[in-house]
């Protein structure tokens, strides 16, 4: 038996064997030990087998663990505004412009790369040699993401995040005078069946894909025409925050997508930056809070309108 592999003995009657692997192998997701099964890379009794099959007790199984794969990615060298970092993940202030993960079109300049870079000797994460990227800001939201630097922290944090535990606070300058000055929007977010790029709220009934998400907002400073606001997310939905203030009337300012055509402000990139982030370490779990101020492009909008 060579390193990558390991042979466990289960006795859990009745249980599905997918959930069983996942408490039996910590540092394994789900997803992953499902897509094992799926490659016929865990077998039980010496059989390939299904990841809902119910177990009787008493089976072998035989978990084989394929070597990292080398991406494509290179490392490159960009700088970082690393806020905090230990053997396990590192915060980063990611600025406006830049893609968190290399996809169609940016294939390269992402924070992936440069993480890559400043990590030389990252292990292999989620079955490539990567950085474990834990959530996502999009392109033109600057502020905090955290990263894992090996399996048992990329696990850790995960947990955080589907147990919503994890803190995240916004500021987000939108158009108009908000009312009611707090709220909770409670809105479920679906892909728009009219424009596949785009997200939109969509009542549940309309769409089997529509999740529900939840983001509460407070008042920070109002000003004539604007309102700068301060988000709390709860739940995690692609392009969250920008699709609820959009929805009740109050879009971002400078958002190209979700916002109003004809810009009130003048802004190479809309105004949301992720400002605060609170989870747990994975190492001891002690509790950490990071900040970011504003970046000097969003806090001359400010002085100007406080102006």
């Amino acid at each position: 038996m060579n390193s990558s592999t390991q042979t466990l003995q289960l006795d859990a009657p009745g249980q599905r064997l997918d959930k069983v692997l996942t408490a039996q192998l910590p540092d394994l997701s789900r997803t992953q030990i499902q897509r094992l099964l799926k490659e016929g890379q865990i077998l039980v009794n010496g059989r390939p087998a299904k990841a809902n099959l119910k177990l009787e007790g008493g089976e072998e199984v035989t978990v084989t663990l394929p070597e990292p794969e080398a991406t494509e990615l290179i490392p490159e060298n960009m700088p970082l505004d690393i806020r905090y970092e230990d053997d396990d993940m590192l915060v980063v202030n990611k600025p406006a412009g830049m893609v968190v993960h290399p996809a169609v079109g940016h294939a390269s300049g992402t924070l992936v790369n440069a993480v890559l870079f400043h990590c030389p000797d990252l292990p292999g994460i989620g079955g490539e040699i990567r950085p474990g990227i834990v959530h996502r800001l999009d392109k033109e939201t600057s502020g905090l993401i955290a990263i894992a630097k090996n399996e048992s922290a990329l696990r850790h944090l995960q947990t955080q995040f589907k147990e919503r535990t994890v803190g995240k606070q916004y500021l987000a300058l939108v158009d108009g005078q908000v009312q009611p000055p707090s709220a909770l929007i409670d809105a479920p977010i679906g892909r728009d069946p009219q424009q596949r790029k785009k997200m939109a709220v969509i009542p549940y009934g309309r769409s089997s894909r529509s999740r529900p998400a939840q983001t509460q907002y407070d008042t920070v400073t109002a000003y004539d025409d604007h309102t700068l606001l301060q988000c709390e997310l709860h739940t995690g939905r692609t392009h969250q925050i920008r699709v609820h203030l959009a929805y009740i009337g109050y879009p971002i300012v400078g958002d190209k997508v979700y916002g109003r055509r004809k810009p009130s402000i003048r802004l190479k990139r809309h105004f949301l930056h992720a400002a605060v982030l609170r989870m747990k370490r994975p190492s001891d779990s002690e509790e950490l809070t990071f900040h970011a101020e504003l970046p000097p492009e969003l806090d001359a909008v400010l002085q100007k309108l406080a102006e």
